[in-house]
């Protein structure tokens, strides 16, 4: 029996529509940074008009990834101590972008492990923070394409799965909009949704 062709990775275009579609969409399929990774499992969508966003008051130098071409990373500091990978989108609104909050992780989980100091897998990357230590993610990635390494972006294996939707995390502004995205049932999240 032959073996299966390949996965084909996403291309830019898969970052083409508005980022709570993009967000969406971004559930099962798998993000892996120089082979380390797994299944996405929950995001958050934010656009240029939602307060919550650091896009909302215009460009500036951190984050002009998110007013550049959709298909790259954005890559910024949470506090002053976390790293976070989003992921550009919204071809026709420029300051959009998808946070990747939480990844099943199969792939080089115990590189995962030595970068945590844990090892414990439902938290080696549950939660935006945690995820980019895990795959090793930093501020020097900012602006790279998600289509050349170190990022590997490959489709769902199977049609849309049960996605749950609920208000984003963290915020105190624009916390009522339903924009977080998740793998319903999934142990892998960050926190249960409601």
């Amino acid at each position: 029996m032959p073996d299966s062709p390949a996965p084909v990775p996403l291309d830019r275009t898969a970052f083409a529509a508005d980022a709570p579609t993009v967000a969406r969409a971004l559930i099962g399929t798998i993000l892996l940074v120089d082979g380390v990774g797994g299944a996405v499992v929950e995001t958050e969508a934010y656009d240029r008009e939602d307060p919550a966003s650091h896009a909302f008051n215009g460009p500036t130098a951190r984050n002009a990834p998110m007013f550049g071409p959709i298909g790259h990373a954005y890559v910024y500091r949470s506090y002053g101590l976390h790293w976070c990978l989003n992921l550009v989108c919204d071809a026709a609104r420029p300051g959009s972008a998808v946070l990747i909050r939480a990844i099943a992780p199969t792939e080089g989980v115990e590189a995962m492990r030595a970068r945590r100091g844990l090892e414990a897998l439902r938290l080696l990357c549950a939660g935006p923070g945690r995820l980019a230590q895990a795959l090793g993610v930093t501020g020097a990635m900012t602006g790279l394409p998600l289509d050349a390494p170190p990022f590997r972006l490959l489709p769902r294996s199977e049609a849309e799965p049960a996605i749950a939707a609920g208000p984003r995390i963290g915020l105190t502004r624009g916390i009522e909009t339903p924009w977080r995205f998740g793998l319903a049932g999934s142990a892998f999240l960050s926190r249960p949704f409601r």
